[in-house]
C-alpha cells in the first residue's frame, strides 16, 4: 500500500512497484486515517508511508498499523517510511513506533523496489549514512534504557549486535566474522529474543542509545 498526500508521488510509486511481476500495489491512501481503514480491509504486507501529512500524520498511522495485526491476515504490515530526511524530524519517533526503516523519497527505482523486498522478508531497510545521521540528530531526545540489557548477550552476540548497527548485511558481517550466514542469522535472532526487540531496526537504535555503537562523521555530514 502507498501512503502519501500526493496524487502524483503516490501514482508515480505505484506505477514503479506494479510494473514488478513479484510486487503489488493493493491499495492507495492520502492520509493516515485512510491507510489504517485500508489496510484492516486490503492486509498489506508492506506500506510505504510518507510522514508529513494533513489529517493523521504518518507517524501515528506506523504506530496503529503496527501495533495490532489485520483480523483476515494475521499480522502486521511492515512500515517503509519515505521521507526528505533534512525536512522530517520525525523519522527516529517512527521507528520507535514501529517503522521497519526509511528511503528517502529520492531513492533510485531499483533502491525502492529492494527496499520492499527486504522489508517483505522480515529485515529491515537501513541506509548506513542517513541512519548515522539520524541518530546524531536525535540521539539526545530519547531515553536512555538501562545498560545492564547487554549482560544478557554473548560476546559474540554483542558483536554482531554492534556490526548490525553499523548497518552491515548478514552476508557482510559473516565475512567479517568467519561464520556462516546462517549462524549470524541464528546470532542476530537470539540477541533480538534477549533484549525483546521487533527486528534490526530496534536493534540498530538500542545500539546507539546505549553507546554500543557511535555515529561516523564524514565532511558531508
Amino acid at each position: 500500500m502507498v501512503v502519501d498526500d500526493q496524487a502524483v508521488v503516490r501514482a508515480g510509486f505505484a506505477a514503479i512497484v506494479d510494473a514488478e511481476p513479484d510486487l503489488h500495489v493493493v491499495a492507495e491512501a492520502q492520509d493516515g486515517a485512510q491507510a489504517v481503514r485500508l489496510a484492516r480491509e486490503v492486509s498489506p504486507d508492506v506500506v510505504l508511508m510518507d510522514i508529513r501529512m494533513p489529517g493523521m500524520d504518518g507517524l501515528t498511522a506506523t504506530r496503529l498499523l503496527t501495533a495490532e495485526p489485520t483480523e483476515s491476515a494475521g499480522a502486521a504490515p511492515r512500515v517503509l517510511v519515505l521521507t526528505t530526511f533534512d525536512q522530517d524530524a520525525y523519522v527516529h519517533d517512527a521507528l520507535r513506533a514501529g517503522a521497519s526503516g526509511f528511503l528517502l523519497k529520492d531513492a533510485l527505482p531499483e533502491e525502492l523496489l529492494a527496499g520492499i523486498r527486504v522489508v517483505a522478508s522480515g529485515e529491515a531497510m537501513l541506509a548506513p549514512t542517513v541512519t548515522r545521521r539520524l541518530i546524531d540528530a536525535f540521539a539526545d531526545t530519547a531515553p536512555a534504557p538501562d545498560p545492564e540489557l547487554l549482560t544478557s548477550l554473548t560476546p559474540r552476540e554483542r558483536e554482531v549486535l554492534t556490526l548490525v548497527a553499523a548497518g552491515h548485511t548478514n552476508a557482510e558481517i559473516a565475512d567479517a566474522l568467519g561464520v556462516t550466514t546462517g549462524t549470524v542469522k541464528s546470532h542476530v535472532n537470539a540477541l533480538l529474543g534477549k533484549l525483546g526487540l521487533r527486528d534490526r531496526v530496534q536493534a540498530t537504535i538500542l545500539a546507539y542509545d546505549l553507546g554500543l555503537a557511535r555515529p561516523r562523521r564524514t565532511h558531508r555530514e
